[in-house]
Parts: C-alpha cells; structure tokens; sequence
C-alpha cells in the first residue's frame, strides 16, 4: 500500500474511533425528560425517581434529585426551565435514587426533608466534611412543613413507616400537582423498604389516607416516585390491585402457606404487568411475606 493510501487508511481508523467514542459518551450522559404537569410544576424523568420542579418568580424549587452521576444533567435540565436560582431541595425519603445528587445540589440550596432521612443520611458518614454537610438536609420536620414559594404554598406531609421511616409527601396547593414520591409506583409493584423502617399494611393506610384527603381535588396531577404521570383515578386503581395482591398473600399465609409455597403459586395473570419495574413478582411476595409474618 502506497503512503497515500496508508495515510487514508489511518486517518479513517481514526476517525471510525473518534465517532464510536463520541457516540459511546453521548450515551453514557443520562437522557433528561421533561414535562410540563400543571401550573408551575414540571416533572423530569432520568435514570431515578421521579423529579418535581416548581419555576416562577421566586425561582427554582425540586423535589427529589436522583442519583449523583444524573446531577450535571438535571442542573442543565433546570437552566432551560428558568434562569432564577436554585432555592430549596425536598427529599421524599432518603434513598440514594431520589437523594444522589444532594451534595452537587445542596451546595447551591437548603434541603429539606423529614428527621429521619437526615438520621439515616448521616449514619456513618464523617461529618466534618463540608461535602457530605452538604448533602444533608439542613431543614428538618416531625410531622408537617409548609413553604410559600412562586405563589403558592407548597406542603409536606410525613407518613409514618411504609416506603421507610421518613417519607412525606408534597403537595403544590395551586398547581394542584402531588408528588407521592415512593408511596405510589405507577403501574408496578412498590418496593417497600422493611429494614428502613417500612411496613406493608402502613403503607397501604397511607396511601388510602392520601387518596381520601386529595379525592376531592379537581383536576389533580399525581406524579409517582416511578412511573408516567398519572391522576387520582389511577392512584386509586393502583391501590386496589395492591390491596387485591396483599389480599391474596395473607390468604395464603392465613391457610398455613410457607413463603416458598407463595413464590410457587405466584399471583392471578392479572399482575404479570405488575411485574415491569425492579421489583418483580417474587420479589413482592417476599417483601409482604416477611412484612406481615415478622
């Protein structure tokens, strides 16, 4: 081959693997989905939980911030959203899915979440490091907050022991819009965590007690820790067929049933859809078997 045709050659390796790092690079960086849910509420959907965002005069609030690596991408999200500043960060509960990006975000703003996210945020983590301060909510409640923000009043709600210990729900009361965080999986089985302090049967009371307080609501966007946008009509679906499937397990377990003959006999085809997000069939059954038994 001539140096010609050797040059050529090279260059085109070259840039054969220039395109295929590039493209490799554009797909490591998280897609963003934006969507406008009602008033000043927006929803972003990336690799995590579900993102509430409220844009307006006062400037930028979100509930929820997914995981650390999706946090470049979020900021960026955001800044086509509204130019004003980033002011408050609210946390659903205190998995790192819904709390990775606290210390990119909460460098900028404070964060607010329920005592118990904060208690088990800081639980072996060193202190005197301003990165990781940083990251913890700097606002704290028991029971309720309320935040006047891009007028409206935005509330917070704890539920006590279902998804976890510390899980509160957020509500913008003009916009109409309700962020369940991990108390509503659209369309999929909840992962209820049992070791951070949730509990099956609580966490179906919270849900129905969130439902009687919002029925009323006219118009009212729901959106889930995971999951498309949904409405309270949906909710209410979806706590149904919870309640049907939990229904059914105790059944099982009320007739002598050992866990391993409940992941055996499985649930009605009905749920197989159910089935889609992390949490699984078996997986469910195992985590309301052990629920309801210990």
């Amino acid at each position: 081959m001539n140096p010609k045709a050797l040059a050529f050659a090279a260059l085109t390796a070259c840039l054969s693997l220039y395109l295929v790092s590039t493209a490799s690079a554009q797909r490591s960086q998280p897609e963003v989905r934006t969507s406008k849910v009602a008033g000043n509420v927006y929803m972003l959907q990336v690799r995590g939980g579900n993102i509430g965002v409220s844009v307006g005069e006062d400037g930028i609030l979100i509930v929820d911030d997914d995981y650390p690596n999706a946090s470049e991408a979020i900021d960026a999200a955001l800044g086509k959203l509204s130019k004003g500043s980033l002011k408050f960060v609210l946390n659903t509960h205190y998995h790192g899915d819904h709390t990775g990006g606290n210390r990119f975000f909460g460098a900028e703003a404070p964060i607010v979440a329920h005592d118990n996210v904060r208690v088990r945020l800081e639980k072996g983590k060193d202190l005197s490091d301003p990165a990781v301060r940083a990251g913890l909510p700097s606002i704290t409640f028991e029971d309720s907050a309320s935040l006047h923000f891009n007028g409206e009043q935005i509330l917070l709600k704890h539920l006590a022991t279902g998804h976890t210990d510390g899980d509160s729900v957020v509500y913008f009361t003009e916009s109409k819009v309700l962020h369940m965080g991990d108390h509503y999986f659209a369309h999929r089985f909840p992962f209820i965590d049992l070791a951070g302090g949730g509990d099956v049967e609580s966490y179906l009371d919270n849900v129905r007690s969130v439902i009687k307080e919002k029925q009323g609501v006219d118009g009212l966007k729901v959106i889930p820790g995971h999951g498309p946008l949904s409405n309270i009509s949906e909710l209410k679906a979806w706590e149904k067929s919870l309640t049907e499937a939990v229904g059914i397990i105790q059944s099982g377990i009320d007739a002598g049933k050992s866990r391993d003959d409940l992941l055996e006999a499985g649930l009605p085809d009905k749920f197989v859809e159910f089935g889609g997000g992390f949490v699984n069939e078996k997986r469910f059954i195992g985590i309301v078997h052990q629920s309801l038994t210990q």
